[in-house]
């Protein structure tokens, strides 16, 4: 079934592009953004900050499944908001909205990029090491480089809050309009 809107849309010429497509506005995609890397990134500070430190004190004689409990739980969080940020991101580098910096989307995808070089390469390995059972070096090692993800998540946040901002202050009469 067609939605009548979308059609209605598509005919007007005086509809932004997105809108005719049935693609949501840039200003909508930038602010999904700015929520999805606020999520991870609070998500993300406390896994490095409380999270992972505490796995030191798990019982190391049944440390796998502890290990595998905590993949399980923790992707049924994760890859939902990762993906949802993933889609924001490409649709953001695409479309970028009015008034952000043209140098901001390609940054916040390099961050972004940055983020699942170091989920799969580094902190991947490590859990499936530890998957295996305690492993203090590779425990340490997982502490470690969640760092990247850390620094790149918050760096992301702010970006995206950077371009909330740059489409706010460019909005005329407080009316948001895409690209």
């Amino acid at each position: 079934m067609v939605d009548r809107n979308i059609v209605d849309r598509s005919l007007d010429s005086t509809a932004p592009p997105a809108a005719r497509l049935g693609l949501p506005s840039a200003a909508l995609v930038a602010v999904v953004n700015l929520a999805a890397a606020a999520f991870m990134t609070g998500l993300i500070w406390y896994v490095q900050v409380v999270h992972y430190p505490l796995m030191a004190g798990w019982p190391h004689e049944r440390f796998a499944d502890w290990e595998a409990l905590h993949r399980e739980r923790t992707g049924a969080v994760v890859i939902p908001a990762m993906l949802l940020e993933a889609a924001a991101t490409v649709l953001f580098v695409l479309r970028p909205p009015r008034g952000v910096p043209a140098w901001l989307p390609g940054t916040a995808a390099a961050a972004l990029a940055g983020i699942w070089a170091s989920t799969f390469f580094l902190q991947i390995p490590c859990h499936t090491l530890l998957s295996l059972g305690w492993d203090e070096t590779v425990h340490a090692r997982l502490v470690a480089t969640n760092w990247i993800r850390t620094c790149l998540w918050t760096a992301r946040l702010l970006l995206a809050a950077v371009a909330v901002h740059a489409i706010l202050a460019d909005a005329p009469a407080g009316r948001l309009q895409g690209s």
